[in-house]
């Protein structure tokens, strides 16, 4: 029986934290800051967390994660 493959896309945007749940980095954060209103750069900096109900196919893409 082969192995399973994770996703390596998926593996390079999402962890698992402590808790078991999923973390992710919002997009538009890295450049072009200047036009971004505080409020919006200030969020985009915080974690984020993935949906209930996406954990499944996420544990689908990284069997391992």
């Amino acid at each position: 029986m082969p192995k399973i493959k994770t996703n390596r896309a998926a593996a390079k945007r999402f962890k698992k934290t402590g808790t078991g749940k999923w973390s992710y980095a919002k997009s538009f954060g890295s450049h072009i800051l200047t036009k971004k209103s505080s409020k919006r750069k200030r969020r985009l900096r915080k974690t984020h967390y993935i949906n209930k109900r996406d954990v499944r196919e996420l544990n689908l893409l990284m069997p391992n994660g």
